[in-house]
């Protein structure tokens, strides 16, 4: 595991800090979000500098990593919920709140600063909400940089800032300063996001700074205990192993502080259990400098898509796997985070031309590539996505038509188109398990296909695929 599993000090609000940081490091959690609160080290507080170094001390006792939230509710005003914020009018006062918090983090040698935008008042227009965002964001950067703290930006449900495109566009007008990165509430992800956690987590990347964890249901803000909500919660922290992830990952549950030990409790002992089995492979040091190249110019991917099978090799990802229909090639899996690294940078229609030129000009192993990348882009560039699968279909290169069908065209591509694609693997010799969502879209009207070309083939004397016997419930 290359990320340190951690607890949230807001789940902890009717405990003394000190007993709840005990509390934390005793069930195991090996860091801690610390939200600077009234009770739990006062940002305002005349004996700041005493306080300050006795929670860092406690820390290092405890072996505890840090990150500073920021998201306590009256803080800065007793009759206003998280207000002001940056988005209105005393955006001053947020400001200093914020710089506090940097300075603190400073001391406490935390991994960042974690802050969210607020909601727009009604009487302020969009644009003018943006500029307050920009100017209060390089406000607090200013104060930041010479004492070299990182800030994470938290898209929230609600709030002027609640999708990671929206973070990742602020971050880029902002000149894509290294000190600011991404902070991401997988639970926010399924309540808000049009692609799952994991998605999220790899489109994020090596600008994530923070990461919460918590259960959510599609549409609804509240923050649950693991498996209650719709939260793949192995797969969120796969794709954490997955991108080399090696922050705070820390459980937010700021409504079960009545609770908090037994939740605490709860919480690690779900974690344990999806965490993934086999430690992740190292991202290959190429191909994390052409992720940054990417964001920091993404012009140059045209360049870089067809250096990738040179530079990281074109290996097979599962030796069970001998022609990488079902899990890829090591130079498939680069290029997919490669797309995904585009897909951080470029508004949808700069994402979509990009992509079908990548598609267009590349090579059968860019093609895979850019077809192994889609599940990275999601909904932001459908129709360009649908083109390139449908046209790997049309091919007879079983590899393209493996790469095909994965995690999008399951959840794209449209029944008829479907049906077809999972028909050519069969006639073309690719195994079904290369076919994501297969249990989910086999219908009666494919079942009949199947048991069509099933039965053509007995009638011809032929053997009935294994993969089509078992569609059809005949197989072992």
């Amino acid at each position: 595991m290359t990320f340190h599993l951690g607890y949230g000090t807001n789940g902890f609000s009717n405990h003394r800090l000190d007993d709840a940081l005990d509390i934390i490091a005793g069930l195991g959690f090996t860091s801690v979000a610390l939200t600077l609160d009234h009770h739990h080290l006062d940002p305002f507080a005349d004996d700041l500098p005493a306080r300050v170094s006795h929670v860092a001390a406690k820390l290092d006792r405890l072996g505890l990593r840090c990150v500073v939230e920021t998201g306590a509710r009256f803080l800065l005003d007793p009759h206003r919920k998280h207000h002001p914020t940056l988005v209105s009018e005393a955006q001053e006062v947020r400001v200093d709140f914020l710089l506090r918090a940097v300075r603190i983090a400073a001391e406490l040698n935390a991994d960042c600063v974690s802050f969210w935008s607020g909601i727009k008042p009604a009487d302020v227009p969009a644009d003018e909400a943006w500029n307050r965002m920009r100017s209060g964001v390089a406000a607090v950067l200013e104060g930041a940089e010479p004492l070299g703290v990182t800030l994470g930006l938290e898209p929230e449900p609600g709030m002027f800032v609640q999708h990671l495109t929206q973070a990742l566009r602020l971050r880029e007008e902002l000149g894509s300063p290294s000190l600011f990165g991404v902070t991401l509430d997988v639970g926010h992800c399924v309540a808000v996001e049009p692609d799952d956690a994991a998605t999220c987590v790899r489109r994020a990347g090596g600008l994530l700074v923070n990461v919460q964890l918590d259960d959510m249901l599609p549409g609804v803000h509240e923050h649950l205990e693991f498996g209650e909500g719709d939260l793949d919660l192995g797969a969120t922290l796969a794709a954490l192993a997955a991108v080399n992830y090696v922050g705070v990952a820390a459980v937010e549950l700021p409504r079960h502080s009545h609770a908090a030990p037994d939740v605490a409790r709860r919480a690690v002992e779900a974690l344990k259990a999806a965490m993934p089995d086999e430690p992740a492979k190292p991202r290959h040091p190429w191909l994390a400098d052409a992720q940054r190249a990417v964001r920091r110019d993404p012009a140059v991917v045209g360049r870089l898509f067809p250096a990738v099978g040179r530079r990281v090799g074109r290996g097979l990802n599962r030796p069970d796997d001998p022609q990488g229909l079902v899990h890829g090639s090591v130079d498939d899996a680069a290029r997919a985070e490669l797309l995904g690294a585009l897909a951080t940078m470029l508004d949808d229609d700069a994402l979509s031309a990009e992509l079908l030129a990548l598609y267009r000009h590349g090579d059968d192993a860019e093609k895979r590539g850019v077809l192994r990348g889609l599940a990275l882009v999601g909904d932001r560039a459908s129709a360009a996505g649908l083109e390139v699968v449908r046209d790997a279909l049309r091919t007879n290169d079983v590899r393209l038509v493996a790469a095909a069908l994965g995690p999008f065209a399951a959840d794209h591509l449209d029944d008829h188109g479907w049906r077809h694609g999972v028909l050519k693997c069969l006639f073309t010799g690719v195994p079904l398990a290369a076919v994501a969502g297969l249990e989910r879209r086999t219908d009666d009207e494919l079942l009949r296909m199947v048991a069509d070309y099933a039965a053509e083939r007995t009638a011809a004397g032929r053997d009935v695929p294994a993969d089509a016997a078992r569609l059809l419930g005949k197989g072992e």
